[in-house]
């Protein structure tokens, strides 16, 4: 510790400076008010102050208290006095003084002065970690409430097709169970294109925090100023998408990006068109024959949005069968890990496939609900530690 003593007993100055000494403390002791005062105007840091409250009299002190605590407001400062002064510590305590050592007539207080001060030291360091903590939550949970204020809450989806989705921020547990929910860098969106066209997409930004937010929500803006050109093209929506993405510092300095799955379902043919930037396959549900599958292999991901420009993408075409379900999501959902150490693995494709089979005969909000808990379920209570979002479409006939 970097410690500063105002004492008023010279002969006590030595042994002060020896029992604080002893811990490769940096001291420095004043014996007069004067020199206190010096120092403490001095541009020096000092990790805390200790002070005579008595010196050279109680008001004089008190006016000196004041002056230093203004010139380190980010110090703790320690008061010390003979019993019979005590009454005067109420004034001090009350101005912002953090603890006090009552002076024995025999010396014996120094001995417990190190660990005195270490400990408001240490008190203090914990006061401010705890604010910083709670600033960051505050500002975690302002990035959560803006990255899912672009999130719809009212989808439309046309004549004999049904849609869900749901978006769910990544959730980790710390030290005495308490869970922290992150902010990332996940979304969705369902719209009407035209009055047959269904527009389905999912979306990924790396990383977490603002930084993830931010690029998501300037994707969030694109698609929707360029949705408006009506693209029923997915490949060169996705390629207009990316060449604009990679004009934004927001998503690709450090490494950024961003993966989507932009697809269109024709609602009088059947047909779901669909581009891949680095997101996972489609999947596909047949509920007469349980029967499961994806749309593609991981060649039909393509290049993730924001990394290179003109880069040229896939459309790939696929008919959606009678009685049957379309699934698209974010990583998030397959990559949940066990919350054992000795486990390995993750939920994956294979878990996503068994939960939608076995939830065959459920509705289609049961089925979605039924693969967040079932994703979850696989950490064994420790949570996701990516955002995830899920769009469920659901073909009546």
């Amino acid at each position: 510790m970097r410690i500063l003593v105002g004492w008023d007993n010279p002969q006590e100055c030595e042994l002060i400076s020896m029992y604080l000494g002893v811990s490769e403390n940096e001291v420095r002791i004043c014996a007069t008010p004067e020199e206190f005062l010096q120092q403490a105007a001095a541009q020096d840091e000092w990790d805390i102050i200790l002070m005579s409250i008595t010196s050279p009299d109680p008001q004089t002190a008190y006016d000196n208290f004041e002056q230093v605590r203004q010139q380190h407001l980010d110090t703790p400062i320690v008061g010390a006095c003979p019993g019979q002064d005590t009454f005067h510590l109420a004034r001090f305590l009350t101005a912002g003084m953090r603890a006090y050592i009552i002076r024995d007539d025999g010396g014996d207080f120094m001995f417990l002065m190190e660990v005195t001060l270490e400990s408001v030291v240490n008190s203090v360091k914990a006061e401010r970690e705890r604010f910083v903590a709670e600033r960051l939550r505050e500002e975690v949970e302002s990035v959560r409430k803006l990255q899912e204020s672009i999130i719809p809450t009212n989808i439309i989806s046309p004549d004999r097709f049904d849609v869900t989705a749901r978006y769910e921020s990544s959730q980790i547990r710390v030290f005495g169970g308490q869970p922290v929910t992150l902010a990332g860098g996940d979304y969705y969106d369902v719209f009407m294109l035209d009055d047959e066209n269904l527009v389905l997409l999912v979306g990924d930004a790396s990383g977490h925090g603002m930084k993830a937010c931010m690029s998501i929500m300037t994707m969030h803006t694109l698609v929707g100023m360029i949705r408006s050109n009506r693209y029923l093209d997915t490949a060169a929506f996705v390629k207009d998408v990316n060449n604009r993405l990679c004009e934004q510092a927001i998503v690709n300095d450090d490494g950024g990006f961003i993966t989507l799955l932009y697809g269109i379902l024709n609602s009088r043919t059947n047909e779901f068109q669909w581009t891949s930037a680095g997101a996972p396959i489609p999947i596909v549900h047949e509920l007469e024959t349980n029967q499961i599958y994806e749309l593609g292999t991981l060649d039909d991901g393509g290049l993730p949005l924001g990394i290179v420009p003109d880069v040229d993408y896939d459309v790939h075409t696929s008919k959606i069968p009678p009685d049957s379900r379309l699934l698209i999501f974010t990583d998030g959902l397959a990559e949940a890990f066990p919350g054992e150490k000795e486990q390995f693995g993750e939920f994956g494709i294979p878990g996503i496939m068994q939960s939608l089979q076995e939830s065959r005969s459920t509705c289609l909000d049961s089925a979605l609900e039924n693969l967040f808990r079932d994703s979850n379920a696989f950490t064994d209570g420790s949570g996701r530690h990516d955002d995830t979002s899920v769009v469920l479409l659901g073909r009546k006939n």
